[in-house]
């Protein structure tokens, strides 16, 4: 999901599909049993880190192509899951995951998502690696609230890694007198605030917040493997500034960017691969209406 009126490459994202969806799934590993876990009497999961809470119904904002959206139901399977994405490219991807009255996908831009437009309140609201697309996310958050059920309850995830080299490197490059002239500065650039701003909100919002880090340690194979990884999340907005990847514009910053972070990301042998390193920090949130299980 983005702000901006560029394209997603749902091909090029889901390339490190295993490395992105990790975080969604020990975000949601908080909330449910593990996959493949026992199924109750009725069918619906068992178990679950608030004593067997089971959410009827939940909405996934932001959920790109939908692989890590598709999840859900193989946690709960009574829930009914709908999609939500911006982009026409990524929700037509994400139809291909679709199951008639179980798991849907609409395009529409999650900032005026409201309960009637999904039927209702939900029981679990979900975004991850979204809201970092959208300057003043924050002010999003009562609406966000007002989508649950008394027993909901919000998960999110967003990006910590602004500071780290794949993005200072970046902002350097594009800060260079011979692309500054080039780049309108109009595309949104990803942004998150800090941890106890999520907690400060979601409280705001009436909600029981937890809010905590996690560095991840990827291994992303190739001398170029870390520029592959950001060629279709930090990089876009610049690339479509320069006239998209083939154009000579975007080939040039492309290849001192990638340069750049071959210096900062020495590769490695690693298993008798040639890989780069790419510590990621995530912030994590949950917030619980005031009936849910772990609120009481």
């Amino acid at each position: 999901m983005t702000t901006t009126n560029t394209t997603w490459d749902p091909e090029r994202y889901l390339r490190f599909e295993r490395q992105r969806g990790q975080a969604y799934r020990d975000l949601l590993a908080r909330l449910a049993p593990p996959v493949g876990a026992a199924v109750g009497a009725a069918g619906g999961a068992a178990g679950g880190a608030a004593g067997g809470w089971s959410p009827g119904t939940i909405v996934d904002l932001g959920c790109g192509p939908g692989n890590t959206t598709a999840l859900l139901p193989t946690l709960w399977p009574d829930a009914r899951v709908i999609g939500v994405d911006s982009s026409a490219q990524m929700i037509e991807a994400a139809e291909s995951r679709a199951v008639p009255g179980k798991l849907e996908f609409r395009r529409a831009d999650l900032r005026e998502v409201t309960a009637d437009d999904l039927g209702g309140q939900v029981d679990l609201v979900i975004t991850n690696a979204t809201l970092q697309w959208i300057p003043g996310h924050l002010d999003l958050f009562p609406r966000f609230a007002d989508l649950l059920t008394p027993q909901g309850v919000i998960a999110l995830g967003v990006p910590g890694n602004f500071d780290s080299p794949t993005h200072t490197l970046l902002a350097d490059l594009q800060h260079e007198p011979r692309w500054s002239a080039r780049l309108s500065g109009l595309e949104v650039r990803p942004a998150v605030p800090k941890p106890a701003d999520y907690l400060r909100t979601l409280t705001e919002a009436g909600l029981r917040a937890e809010v905590w880090e996690t560095t991840y340690l990827h291994v992303i194979e190739g001398q170029d493997g870390i520029f592959d990884f950001v060629s279709s999340t930090a990089l876009r907005p610049v690339l479509a500034e320069l006239g998209g990847l083939d154009s000579p514009a975007a080939r040039e910053f492309c290849d001192e960017y990638r340069q750049a972070l071959r210096a900062a990301y020495p590769a490695t042998q690693l298993g008798g691969k040639t890989a780069q390193l790419l510590p990621f920090r995530r912030i994590f949130a949950l917030g619980y209406a005031a009936d849910h299980p772990e609120q009481l």
